[in-house]
């Protein structure tokens, strides 16, 4: 049973797998249970193999801004002027950019009923409270709330009364404890198990020393008291993987209100 209400205060979709966050004021649940938008496209090299963080730094690198209205994306690094594409027109354009970048062919692919979820078994948003992305942030010296966001990629970010809030949403490992955020009911699957994507600064993809060693130690410390325990076998695990129940083209907004149902 959650110790208090929390609100949705922040609303995060990827639209380029890997690439920078686009802020919503509200957002259109598709009927996989994937946020609209989210992953929606993937790059993939010539093996179809994706390309993403976890492979390379380089990709840290590449900032991106969105405009899904008139479907347009700027891609920009360091050494180049920012360049603006049509998501669905200048497809072509947008690869060649991306190879030029790499050193090697990549393709961008699209999925508009799922998009490119990590565990497509659980393509619901992920969940975290703003308080507990502050707390992570000052485990790590000069570290800031929004390099904390930057890190973990987490959809969505409830303002919650307590650090590690979102923790008590998920239950034994046979269980899917339900909760809403508005009208729509997510079920909550595990604890997201993390990468080596955090450990490495979001822009330039420098690692942080010991930064998973000082994760493990402080977060097995600061764990509630009511959470399921069972379900960390391994601490270095942050925000909450999803279902949604009945996905049927529900939307969530900013300032929805979050229960247990």
């Amino acid at each position: 049973m959650l110790n208090s209400i929390s609100k949705l205060s922040r609303i995060a979709i990827f639209p380029i797998k890997s690439l920078d966050a686009l802020n919503l004021k509200s957002a259109e649940i598709l009927a996989s249970g994937a946020l609209k938008g989210d992953r929606e496209f993937a790059i993939f090299d010539s093996d179809d193999r994706v390309v993403n963080a976890k492979r390379t730094e380089k990709i840290q690198s590449i900032r991106s801004q969105y405009d899904l209205e008139s479907r347009t994306v700027i891609l920009s690094i360091s050494t180049l002027e920012p360049t603006m594409f049509h998501l669905d027109r200048d497809r072509e354009s947008i690869e060649m950019w991306l190879s030029e970048y790499f050193g090697f062919v990549v393709h961008l692919k699209q999925n508009l009923e799922l998009g490119f979820p990590d565990d497509p078994a659980s393509p619901g948003p992920t969940v975290i409270s703003m308080q507990t992305l502050q707390a992570v942030a000052s485990w790590y010296s000069g570290m800031t709330l929004v390099e904390a966001r930057n890190r973990f990629r987490t959809n969505l970010e409830l303002d919650a009364q307590t650090a590690f809030w979102e923790d008590q949403l998920f239950g034994m490992a046979d269980q899917l404890p339900e909760f809403t955020i508005g009208s729509t009911i997510f079920q909550a699957v595990n604890p997201c198990q993390r990468c080596i994507v955090p450990t490495r600064n979001s822009s330039s993809g420098h690692i942080t020393a010991e930064f998973q060693k000082t994760f493990l130690k402080m977060r097995s410390q600061s764990l509630p008291e009511t959470v399921e325990r069972s379900r960390f076998n391994y601490f270095y695990r942050l925000a909450v993987n999803t279902r949604i129940k009945y996905p049927t083209n529900d939307s969530i907004k900013i300032g929805d209100e979050c229960k247990t149902v």
